[in-house]
Formats: structure tokens, sequence, C-alpha cells
């Protein structure tokens, strides 16, 4: 089954980058958005598989758009991934607190990195 994938990142650069790098490796991009306003509008028309959610999004926290998510969307419990990049470490407690299904380093993701993840989640 080719996951559906929504992208959440405030670089359009690493949006693109990501998009592209996914979509040969057998994953469909859902969509994309740089904001916790368009990501919540996203989800809830395009009903993607699994979200990738940037630590940082500018002024916003990519841990409360996780919350958010979660909250508005129950089946997407297990099903949003962090992404950031930096080390899971530098975020202390805040990764393992999230209702995030899991943390991805930037410069290590990739399709299979999204799967074992999901898969180690239960779904």
């Amino acid at each position: 089954m080719t996951l559906r994938v929504l992208l959440v990142d405030d670089s359009e650069q690493f949006l693109q980058a990501a998009g592209a790098s996914l979509g040969r490796n057998g994953m469909e991009i859902a969509g994309t958005a740089a904001n916790s306003e368009t990501a919540l509008q996203q989800v809830d028309s395009v009903r993607p598989d699994v979200v990738l959610v940037d630590v940082g999004l500018g002024e916003e926290s990519g841990f409360d758009l996780v919350v958010e998510l979660v909250d508005a969307f129950p089946y997407l419990a297990q099903r949003v991934l962090l992404i950031s990049t930096r080390e899971q470490d530098d975020y202390g407690e805040l990764v393992d607190a999230s209702p995030a299904a899991g943390f991805i380093l930037k410069s290590e993701l990739s399709a299979s990195a999204i799967h074992e993840l999901l898969s180690a989640g239960g779904s």
C-alpha cells in the first residue's frame, strides 16, 4: 500500500526536496504545509496516512501542532512523526512526551525510516 504523506515544514526548499525524494521511493505526497493552520486544513481535506511535522515551524511549535493534529484527527494517533535537523536528544523529554509516533532526523528521512517507525508504533 502506498502511504499518502503530508509534509509540514516552514522551508519551501525542504518541502520540495523531501517530497521529491519520498515520491521517488513509493510514497505519495498528499500535500504540504508551512504552518499549523494550513496543516490542519490539509489534513481535513486530503486525509493523509502519515504526517511529518518539523519541530520548528518558524514562530510555531511542531510539538504543539502534533497535539492539535492528534486531538482533531484521532485516526492520526501513531501516524504523526516529528522531523528536525537537530538530534532527538537536543529536545530532552519533549519528543517522548509528545503524542508523535517517533522522530526522524531530516538527514535520515526516507520511506524505509517512515515505515520502520510506523511499524514499531503498532500501526
